[in-house]
């Protein structure tokens, strides 16, 4: 079967973002960090918790376990990645990461104060699960897409993820907000359960994009297979092709800087609004959603708008819209203002992350036989954007005692991504034109 722009390959393939996007939406985003500073403020400590013995502020925690996550998919993907081009079968490593992420997300379930450290481990797993998938799911775009649809079926997918997100989410609303209806007395069942169905959601749907997706183009010899037990000597080899693009380096480090932003953004928004503005976990939820359906809009006007100006034009202005958002978050007090800001977010969160895939693509020299080498790159550089950002982000934090101050911090990431996307404008055209 022809793979390339096939209908029912793209629409499995943008299932994958359907089933996995629910981890991203509950767990990082919305009843996850209104449930873990609930019940990690006490009387007794505040905002203070113990783990292992070490005293942490509990939002700078969980910020310091993801981007312990994220580091350790930094190590192993590389390596992961080029296993599977050379042997063809990156679909397994989605599969065994999508077991991992779902497990997790279920065992939280059994995550309250009592058992922190149980919780805080199953939640850097599921993080581990969800980015090291979408390290392989990534490496499939090249595969199923021409250059010229590769916008549109990038966008597709994260249109998709929205979606299938804001179902479950909706569904776990009900528990949180009417447990009443369900004769739930203990309150803090409905997060758990949602927890739970985060995990059951998550594993039942990556089964379409498992059973129609291909298992990955070989590109498999003797040599090579030795080499392997290098560690990242793959890595390497990929890296000293990259030294010969300049117009992709300037773009990879345009991206780490930016992401460092937008990634931390979107990581810590529902502790900040649940920590510094009190918002309850309704309010949280309404945020979220509001950022989700205009994130379906976002992405796809993005699309359209790449067409008619250009990639790296458009990201550029994106970029721009981020800064005005951080320093915008420093000032905001109110949930008028937090719901406003979060429809802006919304607007450009799709758009920025769908249009950065796209623009690496097409970047990629024609007919690349080992893509999901190529994206690892891509991943490492988004996932190191990501410790970086989160660390800097607790660490302010604890420093400062503000989350503010965190906030306002990022606007110089996006300050340093918009200098290097200054440097790619010139060659916006050529982007377009040598495809």
């Amino acid at each position: 079967m022809e793979i390339k722009n096939n209908k029912k390959v793209i629409r499995a393939w943008s299932m994958f973002d359907w089933a996995n996007s629910a981890y991203n939406l509950v767990i990082t985003s919305t009843i996850f960090p209104a449930y873990f500073t609930a019940i990690t403020t006490t009387a007794s400590h505040g905002d203070k918790v113990s783990f292992f013995g070490w005293s942490f502020v509990n939002t700078a925690l969980s910020n310091y376990a993801l981007a312990c996550a994220y580091l350790i998919i930094v190590l192993f993907s590389p390596l992961l990645s080029s296993i599977a081009d050379y042997r063809g079968n990156k679909k397994i490593y989605m599969q065994l990461f999508t077991w991992l992420g779902a497990l997790s997300c279920c065992l939280l379930f059994f995550f309250k104060l009592e058992t922190l450290e149980l919780g805080i481990i199953c939640f850097a797993l599921a993080a581990i699960g969800y980015a090291g998938g979408f390290v392989f799911y990534n490496s499939y775009l090249p595969e199923i897409a021409s250059a010229d649809q590769q916008d549109a079926v990038s966008a597709k997918g994260f249109s998709y993820g929205y979606v299938g997100s804001v179902v479950l989410q909706v569904i776990c609303l009900l528990f949180v907000l009417k447990p009443d209806w369900f004769g739930i007395n203990d309150e803090s069942f409905p997060p758990r359960l949602s927890f739970l169905l985060v995990g059951l959601w998550w594993l039942i749907f990556a089964q379409i994009p498992f059973f129609v997706l291909p298992k990955g183009s070989p590109n498999y010899n003797a040599d090579i297979q030795r080499k392997l037990s290098s560690g990242f000597a793959e890595l390497g080899k990929v890296w000293q092709q990259l030294r010969q693009m300049e117009q992709l380096k300037r773009f990879l480090l345009a991206f780490f800087f930016y992401s460092m932003g937008v990634q931390t953004t979107m990581l810590a928004a529902a502790g900040f609004g649940a920590k510094v503005l009190q918002l309850p976990t309704s309010s949280l939820i309404i945020t979220i959603l509001i950022i989700q359906l205009v994130a379906i809009a976002g992405a796809n006007l993005m699309s359209r708008l790449s067409k008619l100006y250009g990639n790296v034009q458009v990201l550029f202005l994106v970029v721009v819209v981020w800064i005005g958002i951080c320093i915008a978050a420093y000032f905001v007090d109110t949930i008028n203002m937090f719901y406003l800001l979060a429809a802006v977010v919304g607007l450009v969160m799709g758009g920025i992350q769908s249009l950065s895939r796209s623009t690496y693509s097409k970047f990629l020299p024609e007919n690349t036989p080992d893509t999901a080498s190529f994206f690892s790159f891509y991943d490492v550089t988004e996932k190191l954007a990501i410790v970086a950002g989160l660390a800097c982000f607790a660490y302010i934090e604890e420093l400062t005692g503000s989350m503010r101050n965190s906030i306002i911090a990022l606007t110089l990431f996006f300050v340093l991504g918009l200098i290097f996307l200054q440097s790619l404008k010139k060659a916006s055209k050529q982007l377009y034109t040598s495809k």
